[in-house]
């Protein structure tokens, strides 16, 4: 099975997978609302922005792995949009590690990182991003959504206009 193929569900329940958004560069985090590092969803939010009408999508996957997700779906919406103005597709709250890994992150951890590192996601705000030829690149929570090496890839695998 691709990554395209995994069903998930957005954020208000209706189903949906990678498919929906073929051709595009996406940018797969696992994100949570009272996580110190919660001010990179303003970096992911001007990402969306920025080059969102250029074949790029944020998608945002909630996730209390590490105990700093509101347990609410409409806490966690409400959150999103008016503290930082999300506009980006947010997903199903998901478990990123262990024994009821979402099938899609079963997938993504095994990536390795920019060390050759693959396996558990570290923390809140891990980084994935696939390219339209299904090319999975990682990037570990500290790297700011704007870091060169992440906005040079983006970039390079934008569909030419």
């Amino acid at each position: 099975m691709s990554l395209t193929d995994i069903p998930i569900q957005t954020i208000d329940g209706d189903p949906t997978s990678l498919a929906e958004f073929d051709g595009k560069v996406i940018l797969v985090v696992n994100v949570a609302s009272r996580c110190g590092l919660s001010p990179q969803y303003e970096k992911l939010e001007n990402l969306q922005k920025t080059y969102g009408d250029r074949g790029f999508t944020v998608i945002g996957f909630p996730s209390n792995q590490f105990l700093q997700e509101l347990s609410s779906t409409e806490a966690i919406k409400e959150y999103c949009s008016t503290t930082w103005g999300v506009t980006f597709p947010m997903m199903e709250k998901v478990r990123v590690n262990g024994r009821s890994q979402h099938p899609l992150y079963t997938e993504l951890t095994k990536t390795p990182d920019a060390e050759g590192k693959a396996g558990k996601v570290k923390w809140n705000f891990e980084k994935f991003v696939i390219t339209p030829t299904g090319e999975v690149h990682r990037f570990r929570p500290q790297v700011e959504p704007d870091a060169p090496e992440i906005l040079q890839l983006i970039e390079a695998s934008l569909p030419v206009a």
